[in-house]
């Protein structure tokens, strides 16, 4: 099976979309095959972490972007699926000029969590998303699927939690971001014991760490300790170069004179993506 792993944690800018978008160009690098997904939200960030994100909005304005990634999540989802044949998920998928493929966000999404809402059965809630994957995407042969989860808990992230079964939780060095990974913690236990299904936190990421500062590098140690099976191997320091590519639509590893920072960041991106994948088919 395709390796899944979503990335979460209940905390907007922590890195989450950046982190994703690294590793999947990292493991592209590794020889993988990579499909990312963009559940967190209608800006379309992962798009324009690539620089597709005009061609999206162009086929949202045109009305041609339907399907979309909320159709799938949709009881018809089937039948429409059936009707256009392999071009029902073909189209949902945009390629990036970095080898990574992506699924992008869609304004639908903003109403799905209210819908999922509707539906009684709560394992019916989560597992549509566990359900285009297994029946659809599986079938394209991708090696990893990344998934953007929002900065919230919502029944689309649950949807992503159940389909991936494994989680990456980029963090920030500070306190409210320790106590949203112990949170995080808490809540995959509960999905264990209330639904049988095992998601397990598989990658801490400590994310824009300035090892300058001695708080940092405290936090670093206090996550190293309270996270020791799955902290990641390197922490990604911080670079405002990173900053600066994503804002030009492309990653760090799209850098011709990266700065010192950011070629540390792309070097702990390629460990830390090998060490993910390790863990996961683990």
């Amino acid at each position: 099976m395709t390796a899944r792993i979503a990335s979460f944690l209940d905390k907007g800018g922590t890195g989450k979309t950046t982190s994703i978008a690294h590793l999947g160009v990292a493991l592209t690098q590794h020889g993988h095959d990579v499909l990312l997904i963009d559940l967190a939200g209608k800006q379309g960030d992962l798009a324009k972490a690539f620089g597709v994100w005009g061609d999206v909005q162009d086929a949202i304005e045109a009305d041609e972007a339907w399907p979309n990634i909320s159709t799938v999540f949709d009881d018809a989802w089937p039948t429409i699926a059936e009707k256009l044949g392999d071009d029902a998920v073909h189209d949902l998928v945009y390629e990036t000029g970095e080898d990574v493929d992506l699924i992008p966000a869609h304004p639908g999404l903003d109403t799905l969590d209210a819908e999922l809402g509707n539906i009684d059965d709560a394992s019916e809630r989560y597992s549509r998303l566990e359900a285009f994957l297994d029946d659809y995407v599986e079938d394209l042969t991708y090696d990893v699927v990344l998934i953007d989860l929002p900065g919230m808990s919502n029944n689309v992230t649950y949807n992503g939690l159940w389909a991936a079964r494994h989680v990456l939780a980029p963090v920030e060095m500070g306190p409210f971001e320790a106590e949203q990974a112990g949170a995080l913690r808490e809540d995959l236990e509960k999905i264990r014991s209330n639904f049988g299904i095992d998601v397990e936190l598989v990658m801490v990421l400590p994310n824009k760490v300035d090892d300058r500062t001695k708080l940092a590098t405290e936090y670093l140690t206090a996550f190293h300790e309270e996270y020791p099976d799955a902290i990641a191997p390197e922490y990604i320091p911080y670079s405002q170069d990173i900053r600066n590519a994503t804002q030009q639509g492309m990653t760090a590893f799209e850098l011709e004179d990266p700065s010192t920072t950011a070629q540390r960041a792309r070097e702990a991106y390629l460990a830390d993506a090998a060490a993910l994948l390790e863990r996961v088919e683990d």
